[in-house]
């Protein structure tokens, strides 16, 4: 006996409602239990390894500490690349593994990096700090806090941040709490050079006095029968106060520190990176949830500790909200549920309409149905609600009533045609279960690319594959379980009330039209076939004019306003610039707030986003708008701001949020060759060619002008003569300008540098360097100006390179309205004639968002015929026929007619989105033909007349495959709306709109084409 679960539904009913029961309630339960996050979680696959090596130049930092580290970074596994910026005394290094890499495989590729670079950590050169190891970069703050307080040092700040973070450490589901522009504080010893030579004193002796005074140094035991006593030894340094009165002997005399030195305590100067919110100095605390939290829930506790920690806060500290991820996905899953009821009214609205009240509450009921078989199988396995998740669903929503459509549909008819209700039931399951079955899973092996692509664009996308073919089959087990257990309790009685004979309700005026239409394709099977060919052909013609895209700007309500000022800028004149800025801004009622991060990137609390590495002269200020009208009328003002003058010394970027991995500017083009004058030389040319198109704005290369230096040249006579090394000139010089620690005090669980330099007048004048004096061996002090001779030079501030290719990215802005990949391929062939003159060892390649996208798409069109062949072998299975086969197959391409269609008339993009929409299209467009195919090989076994059957069988499935696609195509309505999710909407609509008319049209005449079916005589 053939399993028959549809008759197994309608014998066992009472099992039956326990199950729509049980599954009901894990549905509901799941829901509340799902996480929920903004976006799917993806491995940020780079790593960052920094040095330090004081005292080098950018040059020597590249060669003898970024080249060697760069060699055995190379040897990790799934290497992609390094990018290494040298400035002078620093660099840094990014490593990036390649896409395909595992997530599960990541860790075990940053062990072996700290391996292989610790391995060679000894043959650095001597006074190497490092290097030093950041895996972390890809961890998102999902909440970020910002504490100021009016009149409050920042130790005073940092200690209070201490104790809200242990409050928020204490909250579930919180596994780090994070610190931004918190600056160590120092005391500095600030000496006149003049005063000292004036006592005969030098500065190693201050050093030395303050270094005795504050050591740590073991005064021994007493062991007594029963006791060992330690012996501490008091007097230790405390504070500036103390400092002040450390005794300082030289020459029999007695000096006290405080009257031959300023002391003060301070932030460090000059400070690396500084937070500012409202204008105030702040520090920031970013909350990072655990792994497959529910940020609402999260959200929620924090709102709850927050309350409490406010309350406790001392007057005068004000802690602030500046990034709340529960707050932007309490909004997306709003928006969602409310897409979501939209489309499953205008599902629910068709079935109605067509199939009548009663009928179409039973195809109704299979929705919930399916999505609580969806959301408790999500939670078993683990996943989220998210962006991609959410919309996955919405798209499933269209499709999931497909099956429980053509189910019910067949019962009806069958029903009408005069059998009983089991009867019904048990013929639905013969005739569609194993076709639909197959149907279904074509239709998700055409999302299979993205859910298998080993690509960053991939893991961020991939969960479309796995929620969408979750409900599909969800969705099958409901048409072929629930819905006849369903149809048996609700549907009307049909049989002999509405039509007589198995063939007349075939006879109203509708059908007889169709009928007309579809027996005069076959009749004239080669124009249909031609015209279609024709039309497809148009289609691959049109798609050239689509514009590309990789990902779309995000809908947040963000503003990030980016300063670069030339490279080799202090600290200082950043933050000047910053500080216009927030001048500008500050009385604007657009800006909910404005928060400012000198001399680096703000932290990651947007998962696409990359934050800037470190860098003096970068700073940004963070604008929260109202929304994201009043975020575009913002970036307006401030460009207009920017055009006319108002912060000429720096290179402004306005931006908003985009999604999907991070691209950085739109447009790129990398210079690479070995010497760096005739790289620049070259990407001069490079950015003519690329300011003279149009569509791009702010052309600016990623590091171009030289900056100042001062070059020492030693008289290495004369040092000799006097006992002075160029090691001793330079350390001298680093006291009196920069300045150095000497000693720490030890104040709770803080250690506070003690920093000796000179006083201000002599260490921030430059041209009195070679009045400063240095001590020579027996502590005579002598001018610089004696030992070594000025000269004023430029040098490199920053060298990029590439996979230890020196490079030069040439980037640019686009002008509205257009998308980067298009501005790129216009700009490509107008480079040629550059390339084809590059000496050898030079070459241009192309970055920005075409190259992402082209990695994107590359990870998927590899995985082409993969979804090819399952497709093939699912067809096969169930048609057991060639020129079957080749039917279904020859209608898979037909939705690029309706696709290509639809994105030019609605000037949509064609981006990485939009394209796993036209390959889905496959997959639905061959559910249906395989369905009608099916059923015209099944007549023709059943001995009806070749000709009739092709006729019969189209006309017979035209209900279900026209109800289907309505509901597919109503269904995505919603989604047109949404920026992300919008070009495929629009695919899918377009493509199966126009398919579904050639499955009724061209598949029958082609079906008569390939076997050589005549119209019998009259």
């Amino acid at each position: 006996m053939r399993l028959n679960l549809s008759e197994w539904a309608v014998t066992h009913r009472p099992l039956t409602l326990f199950l729509i029961l049980v599954v009901s309630l894990a549905g509901i339960w799941s829901y509340l239990q799902l996480g929920r996050a903004e976006d799917p979680e993806f491995t940020v696959k780079s790593m960052i390894v920094s040095a330090n090596w004081p005292g080098a130049t950018a040059d020597e930092m590249q060669r003898l500490v970024a080249d060697p580290i760069e060699k055995k970074l190379q040897e990790v596994p799934y290497f992609d690349k390094v990018k290494t910026y040298c400035r002078p005394d620093s660099v840094v290094m990014q490593l990036i593994l390649r896409d395909s890499a595992p997530a599960t495989a990541v860790g075990e590729s940053w062990y072996q990096a700290r391996k292989r670079v610790g391995d060679i950590k000894g043959t650095l050169p001597t006074g190497v700090l490092g290097p030093f190891f950041n895996d972390e970069f890809g961890d998102v703050d999902s909440v970020l806090y910002l504490l100021t307080g009016d009149g409050f040092t920042m130790r005073e700040l940092k200690d209070e941040a201490e104790n809200i973070r242990q409050a928020l450490l204490r909250v579930p589901s919180v596994t780090k709490v994070r610190f931004y522009g918190e600056q160590a504080e120092c005391i500095f010893v600030e000496l006149n050079h003049a005063k000292l030579a004036t006592l005969g004193l030098t500065a190693q002796t201050v050093f030395n006095s303050i270094a005795r005074q504050n050591a740590v140094t073991p005064a021994g035991n007493l062991d007594t029968d029963t006791d060992t006593i330690h012996l501490r030894v008091d007097g230790a340094l405390t504070g500036a106060q103390a400092l002040a009165e450390v005794p300082i002997q030289h020459a029999g005399k007695v000096f006290r520190l405080g009257d031959i030195a300023a002391l003060r305590r301070d932030a460090q100067d000059p400070p690396t990176f500084i937070v500012r919110h409202a204008g105030k100095p702040a520090i920031a605390l970013g909350v990072v949830m655990a792994k497959g939290g529910n940020i609402l829930e999260l959200g929620q506790r924090l709102n709850q500790a927050m309350e409490h920690i406010r309350k406790d806060l001392p007057l005068g500290f004000t802690i602030s909200t500046v990034a709340d991820q529960a707050e932007v996905v309490d909004d997306s899953v709003s928006e969602f549920l409310r897409s979501f009821l939209e489309a499953l009214v205008i599902v629910l609205a068709v079935s109605f309409l067509s199939l009548g009240w009663r009928t179409g509450i039973v195809v109704a009921l299979a929705v919930p149905l399916v999505l609580s078989m969806v959301l408790a199988i999500m939670s078993a396995l683990g996943m989220s609600l998210e962006r991609i998740s959410l919309g996955a669903l919405i798209i499933a929503l269209g499709l999931l009533v497909d099956d429980a459509i053509i189910s019910v549909e067949m019962m009806v008819v069958k029903m009408e045609q005069g059998f009983d209700r089991i009867k019904a039931a048990t013929f639905a399951w013969n005739a569609t279960a194993f076709p639909m079955l197959t149907g279904t899973l074509v239709t998700a092996a055409g999302f299979l690319p993205v859910g298998l692509a080993k690509s960053s664009s991939g893991e961020y996308a991939g969960g479309i594959f796995w929620v969408v073919t979750i409900a599909l089959l969800s969705s099958w087990l409901v048409a072929v379980v629930f819905t006849p257990y369903l149809g048996y309790k609700l549907l009307p009685q049909f049989h002999g009330a509405a039509h007589e004979g198995g063939d007349a309700i075939y006879e109203t005026p509708t059908y007889k039209r169709l009928r007309t239409c579809i027996t005069w394709c076959v009749m004239h099977r080669n124009i249909v076939v031609g015209a279609t060919l024709g039309l497809f052909l148009l289609a691959c013609v049109g798609a050239a004019f689509l514009s590309l895209q990789f990902f779309p700007a995000s809908s947040r309500a963000e503003l990030l306003v980016e300063m670069r000022l030339p490279e080799g800028s202090s600290f200082k004149a950043t933050a000047a610039a910053i500080e216009t800025m927030e001048t500008f801004l500050k009385d604007d009622a657009a800006i909910r707030s404005a928060t400012s991060y000198i001399g680096s990137g703000p932290p990651r609390w947007f998962l696409p986003m990359a934050p800037e590495l470190p860098n003096a002269s970068y700073g940004v200020v963070v604008l929260n708008t109202r929304d994201a009208q009043a975020r575009d009328q913002l970036k307006n003002r401030v460009e207009a701001f920017v055009a006319t003058g108002g912060l000429s010394q720096a290179r402004v970027r306005v931006t908003t949020l985009f999604l999907g991995p991070p691209v950085g500017f739109p447009v790129q083009f990398r210079v690479i060759g070995p010497d760096p004058l005739k790289v620049r030389a070259i990407a001069y040319e490079v950015r003519e060619v690329m300011r003279a198109n149009p569509k791009v704005y702010d052309v600016n290369l990623d590091w171009n002008e030289q900056a100042k230096a001062i070059r020492l040249v030693v008289d290495q006579d004369r040092a000799r003569v006097l006992g002075l090394t160029p090691q001793d000139i330079a350390e001298a010089l680093q006291m009196l300008l920069s300045g150095v620690t000497i000693s720490q005090v030890r104040d709770g669980t803080e250690l506070v540098n003690i920093v000796a330099r000179a006083v201000p007048e002599e260490r921030l004048r430059p041209e009195i360097l070679a009045d400063l004096t240095i001590s020579a061996r027996n502590g005579q002090p002598i001018p610089l100006s004696q030992v070594a001779k000025i000269q004023y030079i430029a040098e490199e501030p920053i060298l990029w390179r590439q996979n230890r290719d020196l490079n030069i990215t040439v980037r640019a802005e686009v002008i509205d309205g257009v998308q980067p990949p298009d501005v790129s391929m216009e700009i490509l062939p107008r480079l040629k004639p550059i390339e084809k003159t590059l000496p050898p060892g030079y070459r241009i390649e192309t970055g920005g968002a075409l190259e992402e996208s082209s990695k994107a798409n590359a990870a998927i069109v590899v995985l082409l015929p993969l979804m090819a062949g399952v497709m093939l072998v699912l067809l096969m299975f169930q048609l057991q026929s060639f020129p079957s086969l080749f039917l279904v197959v020859s209608t898979a391409p037909l939705g690029l007619i309706g696709a290509v269609g639809a994105l030019l008339a609605f000037n949509r993009p064609f981006g990485f989105v939009a394209m796993l929409g036209v390959l889905s299209l496959a997959g639905m467009i061959m559910r249906n033909t395989v369905i009608l195919v099916d059923q015209i090989s099944q007549d023709r076994r059943d001995a009806i007349a070749p000709w009739e059957a092709v006729i019969g069988a189209t006309l017979r499935r035209s209900r279900p495959v026209v109800l289907t696609a309505l509901a597919a195509i109503l269904a995505m309505i919603p989604l047109t709306r949404n920026v992300f999710w919008g070009p495929m909407a629009f695919a899918i609509m377009g493509g199966l709109l126009v398919a579904t008319l050639l499955t009724l049209l061209f598949t029958p005449a082609l079906y008569a084409m390939v076997f050589r079916i005549q119209r019998p005589p009259q």
